[in-house]
């Protein structure tokens, strides 16, 4: 079955699909990467996504039609790639944008919004659509992500070597796979920011939307006082399985990280370094505090570990070069994957696959989920 993987991420910058050939396999389903295409939301459009991310005030009806209009962007999206890659799809994985997002917490049960109306998406292209994916997981007592490390799993384990995924979108997430590990022995959970906190800093400061090939950090000087504050913060220290997005570093993150590098004489480009070596330097203090102890433990005897990253942040290479080198001087080679633009829509068409055949799609070691739960909404 072909099946249409649909994203939109933290970054709220477009929407991603990949087209993917999934069949079984003897464990775990096989997948074939057919195509990937990336489209942009148009400005205004992406100005709406950002007001509902940050918690800016909405009518009801506003964000109806906000609801509506995702979804006639996201089928448009769909039927380009189709048309791009000429093969006929059966199956739509469509994640949404996510809103807002609360994993449960001792005081409070979670909550979870993905925005874009799947019906629309199924009217238009007359085929299936799974959506609404972390609720389920949430509603088990997870978090409701990362859910991309099924993907993980299925693709990545091996018998002999630790394999570490980091996916660098707006937030970064990592997956530790110990050698011969069965899925009840990873290890995956959000890091912090990834390219959220450099984003905001672009925007503010030279009014782009990104710092392309990290050039502008190239630029500044690390504020260390800055990010050794930052780290002492309640989410860094936190033990997983955990989770974060723009609710603890989204806008008033932002302000709070400008100030913060003025009060210590920085420029512009010195805030923007920092925000790459604050997503350096947490992955990195996750590495070291959480996946390494648990690779130890796993797999005592395997033969190397490697680390392969995905998403948007592996075209910074300023952000690229400083984990490159801090993990060579830890024995880890890094690489970026093959598909690295296209990882999590394909996860989440691999996720739509799991959901049309009854089968699992949360790793309960990596969300906290009482246990494996279906995943997703069908709209047949």
């Amino acid at each position: 079955m072909v099946v249409a993987g649909v994203m939109s991420g933290t970054s709220a910058d477009g929407v991603d699909v990949a087209l993917v050939r999934v069949s079984p396999g003897a464990q775990t389903p096989r997948m074939k990467l057919l195509a990937h295409a990336g489209f942009r939301y148009p400005k205004t459009l992406r100005a709406e996504v950002m007001r509902a991310m940050e918690g800016q005030a909405m009518a009801a009806g506003e964000f109806s039609r906000l609801h509506w209009r995702l979804g006639e962007v996201y089928a448009g999206c769909i039927e380009k790639a189709v048309s791009q890659c000429g093969v006929k799809i059966g199956l739509v994985g469509l994640h949404g944008q996510t809103v807002f997002h609360q994993a449960p917490r001792h005081e409070s049960a979670g909550a979870t919004w993905q925005m874009g109306e799947a019906a629309v998406v199924r009217e238009r292209l007359r085929v299936p659509v799974v959506s609404d994916f972390r609720p389920a997981d949430v509603a088990a007592g997870g978090q409701g992500a990362p859910l991309v490390p099924m993907l993980d799993f299925c693709r990545y384990r091996s018998p002999t070597k630790n394999r570490v995924l980091l996916n660098l979108g707006g937030i970064a997430n990592i997956t530790a796979l110990p050698a011969g590990a069965g899925i009840d022995g990873l290890l995956a959970f959000d890091t912090g920011p990834a390219n959220v906190v450099i984003d905001g800093l672009m925007q503010d400061f030279f009014g782009k939307n990104l710092d392309r090939g990290g050039r502008v950090a190239g630029r500044g000087r690390v504020l260390s006082g800055v990010v050794a504050e930052i780290l002492r913060e309640p989410y860094f220290l936190a033990t997983p399985p955990k989770s974060c997005g723009r609710e603890q570093f989204g806008r008033g993150f932002v302000e709070r990280f400008k100030a913060l590098c003025a009060s210590h004489g920085g420029s512009p480009e010195d805030a923007v370094r920092s925000a790459t070596e604050l997503t350096a330097a947490s992955v990195l203090d996750a590495y070291g505090r959480f996946c390494w102890p648990h690779l130890g433990q796993r797999a005592p005897l395997a033969r190397a570990t490697e680390l392969i990253a995905a998403g948007g942040g592996v075209k910074n290479e300023s952000l690229m070069l400083r984990l490159r080198d801090s993990f060579a001087a830890l024995g880890v080679k890094v690489t970026v994957a093959e598909d690295a633009q296209a990882k999590e829509a394909v996860a989440f068409a691999l996720l739509a696959w799991l959901r049309w055949h009854g089968l699992p799609g949360n790793v309960p070691a990596a969300t906290g989920a009482a246990g494996g739960r279906i995943l997703g909404k069908v709209s047949a």
